[in-house]
């Protein structure tokens, strides 16, 4: 399966292709003809999910550059500003989880990528942390160890924090059970990888202080909530799959449908009345 990619921005990225012809091609064979599907419903995930994460995560920088070529221009205002102290305590704990990637091999690692399976399958048996059941939860393959290479653990723990935090939002977007679905579906797992990366790219959280409008009122939210990371998260997962929804998207606007999240979610952190997660107008789908 071909799929389109964007420039890779970073010499991080283990494979560089050109994508011009790849749209084009896809372009006409919308047009022309439909997909036919040949293989069984697992061999269909596994490619699916094989594309988002080539096309989506790829590495950090792959994201990073399609995010920083649409991002607002950085105002003098934002580039010296004081934090109260728990707002400095706070970002500087997230920061420190931004610099944790995904181990394999940590104990602490394993299980809690053992616990998201057991949230998202309670009554299903994991066969092991190598297993072609992955697929089903929408990664890449059967070790999902190598998909989060893009965002490293914090990815892992904010879908964690979904599952546990809003079970019935998890599982409602895990299963696709609202609306009209496209016959190829965004994969749940690496999508979920990909908005904790916008995220981090939106709010600007690489830098010492965010330097820009969302990244700067973030702060106030972080200062009211400990987990506001974590919350908006799971707001922007939602968010996402609203926006999917409504622009009856498949797997080939995934990064359009992105865009739009981040736009909408950019204008909600620009209110001037959101002094709470909770004041976001988002924060309801949550509880739908």
């Amino acid at each position: 399966m071909r799929l389109r990619k964007r420039r890779q921005c970073f010499p991080s990225c283990s494979s560089l292709h050109r994508v011009d012809e790849d749209e084009v091609y896809w372009r006409q064979k919308k047009g022309d003809e439909e997909l036919e599907w040949t293989h069984s419903s697992t061999h269909v995930i596994s490619q699916l999910a094989q594309c988002f994460t080539n096309a989506m995560v790829g590495s950090r920088s792959w994201i990073g550059g399609l995010f920083n070529r649409s991002s607002n221009k950085r105002n003098e205002r934002f580039l010296d500003y004081p934090l109260t102290p728990i707002q400095e305590q706070r970002l500087q704990k997230l920061q420190e989880r931004l610099q944790t990637p995904f181990d394999e091999t940590h104990p602490n690692h394993q299980e809690a990528l053992k616990a998201l399976w057991h949230i998202a399958f309670p009554n299903v048996a994991l066969k092991g942390l190598i297993s072609e059941q992955w697929k089903e939860m929408g990664w890449q393959g059967p070790n999902p160890s190598t998909d989060f290479r893009g965002c490293g653990f914090i990815s892992l723990e904010n879908l964690l924090f979904f599952g546990r935090t809003y079970p019935a939002s998890f599982r409602r977007l895990l299963f696709k059970q609202d609306g009209k679905r496209a016959t190829w579906e965004y994969p749940f797992a690496v999508a979920g990888i990909n908005v904790s990366f916008m995220l981090i790219q939106m709010l600007d959280l690489y830098s010492a202080k965010p330097k820009n409008l969302p990244g700067f009122n973030f702060l106030k939210l972080l200062g009211e909530d400990e987990n506001a990371f974590d919350v908006l998260y799971c707001i922007a997962f939602e968010m996402m799959d609203a926006q999917w929804l409504a622009m009856h998207a498949s797997y080939m606007e995934f990064n359009e449908v992105l865009q739009a999240t981040r736009t909408q979610l950019q204008r909600e952190l620009s209110l001037d009345d959101v002094h709470r997660i909770q004041d976001l107008p988002a924060y309801n789908l949550l509880y739908q």
